[in-house]
């Protein structure tokens, strides 16, 4: 996997003060994304052991406390991205007790294969479905356009 851009400290996605990962890979490919750099599966940096423990590092540092962690791209649910995905939610889960996970995707729940859903059964939140630039609403919280559905999973 590849991700675009690593946020150690955030307070746009997501609430609270988060550290906020930008991976590479989308199929989806939206009119009016803002993000069209990281469509590319290939694009960025390679994701690696040592950007894993740059995040849990970050979660844990008691001089910025963080309620969480942010996954955005891209799609972190893009099927090239599902291994290390899985494999970085299941480290945070396990190494940041009381962090939450914060998952953007242009997948539907009811889209999900079945390793897609193995991601979604341990992150807290989903935000779903495609940007729809005719459903473009700055006003929005954590979403771009009105389709896409804030879920609260635990």
């Amino acid at each position: 996997m590849h991700y675009h851009q690593y946020y150690q400290t955030d307070v746009i996605n997501g609430p609270g003060t988060r550290a906020t990962l930008f991976v590479s890979g989308c199929e989806h490919q939206c009119r009016g994304c803002y993000n069209q750099s990281t469509w590319n599966p290939c694009s960025g940096h390679l994701f690696d052991d040592a950007m894993v423990q740059t995040i849990i590092d970050d979660l844990n540092d008691t001089r910025i406390k963080r309620r969480g962690l942010s996954l955005s791209g891209g799609d972190p649910l893009f099927p090239g991205n599902l291994s290390a995905i899985l494999a970085l939610v299941k480290r945070v889960k396990t190494d940041c007790p009381g962090k939450d996970i914060w998952l953007w995707t242009g997948y539907t729940l009811d889209q999900l294969s079945v390793e897609q859903q193995e991601v979604v059964d341990l992150v807290n939140v989903v935000v779903d479905g495609k940007f729809e630039q005719a459903l473009a609403d700055p006003s929005l919280l954590f979403r771009g356009s009105s389709n896409q559905v804030i879920h609260y999973l635990r």
